[in-house]
């Protein structure tokens, strides 16, 4: 049975570390968030560490293992309760605020981002190239084909079986859209279109119809800045 004084001991452990004006959440409010490293910032999400290892060494360790911050924003949810010190709450904590850094960057836009061609798209979501697991994003445009945001849809492999076409409209609707552009990566690098991708495709195009949502492409993410445009190559849009 784990000791009561488990969590003294770990706060006990970050004290003798460090003096107490030099303890992150002190110096934040001496300083300002400025002047904290970013291992300190996430030391302060994470709260705790382990027995073993104080929640500065926990942080450092995080972002080393995932080579810095970016790296670390993109480990989905699932591998992040997997890594030892991390448990389903602090893993959860820690896309709560890479999605809310996310939506401060789509919001900052004083201009929202206008798409004219397949390649505007895909440069915004060129980091989907790095993920490794398959995700589909849909690009939500008005009628001048701004941005007004680029949610989540769907984690795993694409199959018409799997992907709830309700489900990726459902932010489309509420949001009022004029268009989407469906945009997923695929893992192995190579962008080339499956013909599960094509017929995703068709299915995704037939119910941009139904619903009055132009449906106007579906891009594949591979490594670097590859992409596919399935629009330009005639798939699924016949």
């Amino acid at each position: 049975m784990p000791s009561t004084n488990d969590a003294p001991a770990r706060a006990d452990h970050l004290h003798a570390a460090f003096d107490k004006h030099d303890l992150p959440r002190e110096r934040l409010k001496r300083l300002g968030a400025s002047a904290l490293t970013t291992a300190e910032l996430i030391a302060l999400i994470l709260r705790t560490g382990t027995r073993g290892e104080n929640v500065i060494h926990l942080a450092e360790r995080l972002l080393r293992e995932q080579h810095g911050l970016i790296g670390l924003s993109r480990v989905p949810l699932n591998e992040l309760t997997r890594v030892k010190g991390i448990g389903e709450a602090k893993a959860i904590e820690l896309r709560t605020v890479f999605e809310l850094g996310h939506r401060i960057k789509l919001e900052s836009f004083q201009d929202r981002p206008m798409i004219k061609t397949p390649r505007d798209a895909a440069e915004l979501l060129v980091g989907m190239g790095l993920l490794e697991q398959e995700e589909m994003r849909t690009v939500l445009l008005d009628t001048k084909n701004h941005v007004l945001a680029m949610p989540t849809v769907y984690a795993g492999s694409l199959h018409t079986t799997v992907i709830r076409i309700s489900e990726l409209f459902r932010e489309a609707v509420r949001q009022n859209c004029a268009a989407i552009i469906v945009v997923h990566n695929h893992p192995s690098g190579d962008p080339t279109p499956s013909p599960e991708d094509v017929a995703v495709t068709r299915e995704i195009v037939q119910a941009g119809k139904i619903l009055d949502i132009d449906v106007l492409d579906h891009l594949v993410i591979g490594a670097g800045d590859k992409f596919v445009s399935l629009k330009e190559r005639g798939l699924g849009f016949g």
